[in-house]
């Protein structure tokens, strides 16, 4: 349950009597035993004894599990989780995230029967082993990741009978050998199915599943034939298998015939051999048959190409004013407004929304809206739409989450939309489509941090003073810190944290972007746009942690500090150790007045305040994870930071005066 936070207030004198402070107190005690009675307890009081019996039987060398505590609820009604890995849903836990946390011992399935709303299980990236587990007692599971552990032996033929919800199954980079289980072609709702790098035998099973997406069997041992439903997948689901054959592969060999007893005719007798009314018809039907099939892959590539031509690519603009029309881009992408809120294919163009404080519009407002491009970034291009009622929205367009499940995205924007932070740019609705994502926020009129820092000279603007710069540090740590306690089974809660993912409101306060958006972009896009993956662990061992923010935080406060742009962000992909980048030249200058931005207005006596902030910075981006600050520590010694040693005034040019008095901490609102 959330503590209660009281906020200082004049009117709240007239609680002052005797019998005021017992009625307040009477109702929070109401309150708190109708919230212990409540059956949302009952169940977390289940839950928990629950999982710490399946605590019990796995292995934990880190303590990451250390937070499973009977002491604090596994699941508050807000669904949040204060247990690591665990993810909730109406009160109770829909699923277990623990990857990468080096587990190893027993996956006791028995314990987790008991978990009746239990929907999804991860282990990837641990060190399990053994037979698989009896995981078909799980009957309603519908996503299962066992990926990269050191599983072996056979898998049973039966191993997932009656799993008729399961969609998804991850078993790649194990030890399994023998055949693939036939009881996975029984499976109505298997949608991806990843095998790859194990020591499968035997040939592949005749798969039925129409809408079977994802399949991966590289890197085994498997022969025959590829089954005809499998045909049209990539030729490198199916790799390093050398018996395999048939299409998407090369044709397999044609039977040798059998020795004829009758010796054939000598073509020097000079007799022919009258022509085969047989061969004839069987020649005329092929060709039958291949001209259908010609035709109809004309028809098909015609639909394509019309389609194709209706969807319109977002054009890259040249500048951050260029303008362009939401509603010619988009119509055909998301089914034409005439269409009755639905597409072709039956797909609902109905927006979602996860707010209930904003002006409800629907889809067809922001197509007939006049649309101006704000920019393209990594993952898709970013439009500002002026609704008919004045309110300026802005649609946010992404390509790299067809991977995730229509359910699994749907929970996860929910769980985004309860977020409400100063520091937070709100999610206020999202449009779902398998091959792109819409997502709806807010309009921020002073664009991002980015801009200010390294475009402001060149638009005559004036540069971000040090007050500002202090201010917008303060308050995207606070930020980050509630992302951290709100999103604790996330890995890295916020995961691309950067300038340009730093907006400015009209008071210069920032507001963090893009957060929280690494369980739904596809993994190979979030490993070579994303800034979690460029930090030093993940280039030296191919893992991110709960202190990669705080990487990403340090490196924002030298990029702030100096007025450099990170050159390793720049790139795509994975940046080389040899670059020289933002953290080894603050080492190099540290001590000079080379290394702090000279176009950042500050007076002598805030010098050593702004060195205090660079150590942090530094501090942030440790190279090691062990010896990285953790983010509390973090926060704390930021908001010890002063604009200078003196207690004179000092005003910005950016913040107005209850701004600076604000960030002194001399105002009377309790700051977060």
């Amino acid at each position: 349950m959330a503590p209660f936070t009281f906020h200082h207030h004049p009117s709240w004198s007239c609680f002052s009597s005797y019998n005021h402070r017992c009625s307040l107190f009477l109702m929070i005690a109401a309150l708190v035993v109708a919230y212990s009675a409540s059956p949302a307890s009952s169940n977390a009081n289940t839950d928990s004894a629950v999982l710490l019996k399946f605590k019990s039987s796995i292995k934990d060398p880190s303590g990451v599990l250390s937070s499973w505590n009977a002491s604090r609820p596994t699941c508050t009604k807000e669904d949040f989780s204060f247990w690591t890995g665990v993810l909730c849903y109406q009160g109770s836990v829909w699923g277990l995230q623990l990857e990468n946390m080096d587990l190893s011992g027993t996956i006791d399935v028995d314990s987790l029967v008991s978990l009746k709303s239990l929907r999804t299980l991860s282990f990837k990236n641990n060190s399990f082993e053994g037979p698989i587990p009896t995981i078909n007692r799980l009957g309603a599971l519908k996503a299962l990741y066992l990926s990269d552990n050191l599983f072996s032996g056979e898998i049973p033929n039966g191993a997932f009978d009656g799993m008729l919800s399961l969609k998804k199954l991850h078993l790649a980079h194990n030890q399994f050998t023998g055949k693939i289980p036939g009881s996975l072609v029984l499976l109505p709702r298997l949608l991806e199915l990843r095998m790859e790098d194990n020591q499968f035998t035997g040939q592949i099973p005749d798969f039925q599943q129409k809408k079977l997406l994802v399949v991966n069997l590289s890197g085994n041992s498997l022969e025959g034939p590829i089954p005809a439903r499998l045909s049209k997948l990539d030729p490198s689901s199916f790799s390093g298998n050398k018996a395999l054959c048939s299409a998407p592969l090369a044709p397999c060999p044609s039977p040798s015939p059998p020795p004829s007893a009758t010796p054939p005719p000598s073509r020097s007798s000079g007799m022919r051999e009258p022509p085969s009314y047989i061969a004839i018809i069987v020649i005329a039907i092929v060709l039958g048959v291949a001209l259908l099939i010609v035709l109809v892959v004309l028809i098909y590539c015609a639909r394509r190409r019309r389609n194709s031509n209706n969807s319109l690519e977002a054009p890259t603009p040249s500048n951050l004013q260029r303008k362009a029309s939401l509603k010619g881009e988009s119509n055909s992408r998301m089914g034409s407004p005439e269409h009755s809120g639905s597409s072709k294919k039956g797909e609902s163009t109905k927006l979602s929304f996860v707010r209930d404080d904003r002006e409800r519009f629907d889809l067809q407002d922001l197509l007939k809206a006049s649309a101006e491009i704000l920019g393209s970034g990594c993952f898709g291009s970013s439009y500002k739409a002026a609704l008919t009622s004045g309110t300026m929205m802005v649609v946010k367009r992404f390509r790299q989450m067809n991977n995730v499940g229509k359910e699994e995205f749907q929970e996860h924007m929910r769980r985004l939309g309860r977020l409400t932070h100063p520091n937070l740019l709100p999610l206020v609705a999202y449009y779902y489509r398998k091959e792109e994502k819409l997502l709806v926020s807010d309009f921020v009129s002073r664009g991002s941090l980015a801009v200010h820092l390294h475009s402001n000279h060149a638009r005559g603007q004036p540069a971000l003073d040090w007050p500002t710069r202090l201010k917008i540090v303060k308050g995207v740590a606070r930020g980050l810190s509630y992302l951290y306690a709100e999103l604790p089974t996330l890995i890295t809660p916020h995961g691309h944290l950067k300038s340009s993912n730093v907006l400015l409101n009209d008071c210069y306060e920032p507001l963090l972007n893009d957060y929280g958006l690494v369980p739904v972009i596809n993994q190979e896009s979030s490993e070579e746009l994303m800034v979690a993956y460029k930090s030093p662990e993940y280039l030296q061992h191919a893992r991110i942690t709960k202190k990669t923010d705080v990487w990403s935080l340090g490196m924002l406060i030298l990029e702030i500090l100096t007025g450099k742009f990170p050159a390793n962000f720049l790139q795509k992909g994975h940046a080389s150790d040899e670059d020289e980048d933002l953290v080894k030249w603050v080492k190099t200058v540290e001590g000079s007045n080379e290394v702090f931005d000279k176009e950042m207005k500050a007076s002598p006596n805030s010098e050593g305040e702004m060195t205090k902030l660079l150590k942090i910075g530094l501090a942030c981006c440790e190279a090691e994870v062990e010896k990285r600050m953790e983010l509390k520590d973090v926060v704390e010694k930021i908001e010890e930071v002063k604009e200078k040693e003196t207690e004179d005034d000092f005003y910005s040019s950016y913040a107005s005066e209850a701004d600076v008095r604000s960030s002194r901490g001399l105002s009377d609102e309790i700051r977060f």
